[in-house]
């Protein structure tokens, strides 16, 4: 599928692309330029950036949206402003990429070609392990995140953590992250689940900058915490309402 094809489809659907946006101003700039020969509909949400990143989207094109604010709110909270923004403008779903140039543009025809055949279905993209370029932390962190998606959801997928998704917001009925850092995308992935939301993985190509040229904000320390905290209470409320949920949802044939 071309760009212009992509570009297309995307329109007809009313599917966007949305871009959460922490301090990246080497990348951002050129993430957002890479994504408009794909898409018409693009938010950019600046987490309350503190380098040259405001000055920098204030020069996008009019046909870009932009949604700031200040302080910084973790990417949970982003997502959660740029899901409200995306529905205001009448979209019915939306793909989510970083800023930091992880994702690559040329992969969103591959997501329009599965939101052709998978309709209403949260799209995930998964990343090859096998890069050598990969943090180590990367892979275990991964491995452990699947082994608990799986535990709560009974679904399995080759990659929880990633952050390029095409979220059916429609079907999606007004579901916004909880969790306001990283945890939330793993938050929104398990109550998608729950609500039987159809999950598809597909391949997609990242990014890894030498070690000395990454920019990350993830704490290991105090991001590692919360994750596993909400693991703790997702596997709780699996047993009290997810599992029922989804057995009473299969019961009664309730579809999205």
């Amino acid at each position: 599928m071309t760009a212009e094809e992509t570009k297309q489809l995307f329109s007809e659907r009313r599917v966007g692309v949305l871009i959460p946006a922490y301090n990246n101003e080497k990348t951002v700039l050129q993430v957002v330029e890479s994504v408009l020969p794909y898409c018409a509909d693009v938010i950019v949400v600046n987490d309350g950036s503190t380098d040259q990143s405001s000055e920098l989207l204030a020069n996008l094109p009019s046909s870009v949206t932009v949604v700031s604010y200040s302080p910084n709110r973790g990417k949970g909270h982003a997502l959660k402003m740029g899901f409200k923004k995306a529905v205001e403008l009448g979209l019915h779903a939306v793909v989510t990429m970083d800023s930091d140039g992880q994702h690559f543009a040329t992969d969103l025809p591959l997501f329009a070609e599965a939101c052709k055949e998978n309709e209403g279905a949260l799209i995930v993209g998964s990343r090859s392990f096998l890069n050598p370029n990969m943090p180590q932390k990367n892979s275990f962190a991964n491995k452990f995140s699947n082994f608990w998606f799986a535990l709560q959801t009974g679904h399995r997928l080759p990659d929880t953590q990633t952050g390029y998704r095409l979220y059916p917001l429609k079907q999606m009925k007004g579901m916004t992250p909880i969790c306001p850092r990283y945890e939330g995308e793993l938050e929104l992935l398990v109550r998608c689940a729950w609500r039987a939301i159809p999950l598809k993985s597909i391949s997609i190509n990242v990014f890894y900058p030498a070690p000395e040229e990454r920019v990350t904000h993830f704490r290991p320390t105090v991001d590692f915490a919360r994750i596993s905290l909400l693991n703790t209470v997702l596997c709780f409320l699996a047993v009290v309402y997810g599992y029922p949920s989804m057995l009473i949802r299969k019961a009664l044939g309730i579809k999205n």
